[in-house]
């Protein structure tokens, strides 16, 4: 369960500064870094809860904050790497998917549903064309492996945003001395309430419609934290064991970011 390269260990911070879904709103997130830049502290952690990138058109003017932010960050006395964790959303995963498209079985139909989902904007943002990739797509696995080979390209010619976008855990948790979970649970979208952490995999986000089950704390976690609602519904939401931070940013909302103590407590929201 601790294994760090699927999930990030929190250990036992001073507070949780936690971000939801970006949807490349550039000019939000650097809204909310001014703001939050100025109060985040040593001991404390800051987690992106995925779906940093699509939908919004500023898809390389968001990984660019998200970078420049990160050696702001660093730059504190006493904060170190690990103390920033990114994760995967379903616009990570289906980039990451993107780049290997002439594996799947019907390239153009997959390829066609992630631009029904918002995928475009990432995609033109690395020089790609949907009408291209499509058309590579029917004209078989070499013309389209050259195409995704461009884009791979592209993607490591902006420095950082590969080693970024690569980086994404699938949850992030509180944990004691010895790697065990405690209270505070972090996840793109969703989870199932009736598996166990290590059996969600994508549910983590594809399966937004189960997070409204969550009624008892889950697997001892006392509050577990999304920042997608695949139901665009009108966020923040807080209950007693669940935060949703999808405020709408990338569909005309706002972007959220939430502060918690190590206990689950919600300190305070942030808004931009």
């Amino acid at each position: 369960m601790s294994d760090d390269r699927k999930y990030a260990l929190l250990g036992r911070p001073r507070r949780v500064w936690a971000v939801g879904a970006i949807h490349g709103e550039a000019a939000r997130l650097a809204a909310l870094h001014d703001d939050v830049g100025k109060r985040f502290q040593p001991g404390d952690r800051l987690v992106y809860l995925g779906n940093m990138i699509g939908r919004g058109t500023a898809t390389r003017e968001t990984v660019e904050e998200l970078l420049s932010f990160r050696r702001h960050v660093l730059a504190l006395r006493g904060v170190v790497v690990t103390d920033i964790t990114y994760l995967r959303g379903g616009q990570e995963e289906m980039w990451h998917k993107l780049l290997q498209l002439q594996f799947a079985p019907d390239p153009a139909a997959v390829l066609q549903w992630m631009i029904g989902q918002g995928l475009d904007t990432t995609l033109a943002a690395y020089g790609g064309n949907a009408q291209y990739g499509l058309s590579a797509a029917r004209e078989g696995a070499v013309t389209l492996a050259r195409w995704t080979g461009e884009l791979r390209a592209a993607l490591r010619a902006a420095p950082g945003h590969d080693n970024l976008l690569s980086a994404v855990r699938r949850c992030a948790y509180t944990s004691a001395v010895d790697g065990s979970p405690t209270d505070l649970l972090f996840v793109n979208a969703g989870l199932d309430p009736a598996k166990p952490l290590h059996m969600q995999a994508d549910i983590f986000w594809w399966g937004g419609s189960s997070f409204p089950r969550i009624a008892e704390p889950y697997n001892g976690f006392r509050r577990v934290v999304r920042g997608y609602d695949p139901t665009h519904g009108p966020g923040p939401t807080v209950t007693d064991f669940t935060a949703s931070l999808d405020g709408g940013a990338g569909f005309g909302g706002r972007l959220i970011c939430a502060c918690f103590a190590p206990d689950g407590r919600l300190l305070e929201l942030v808004e931009a």
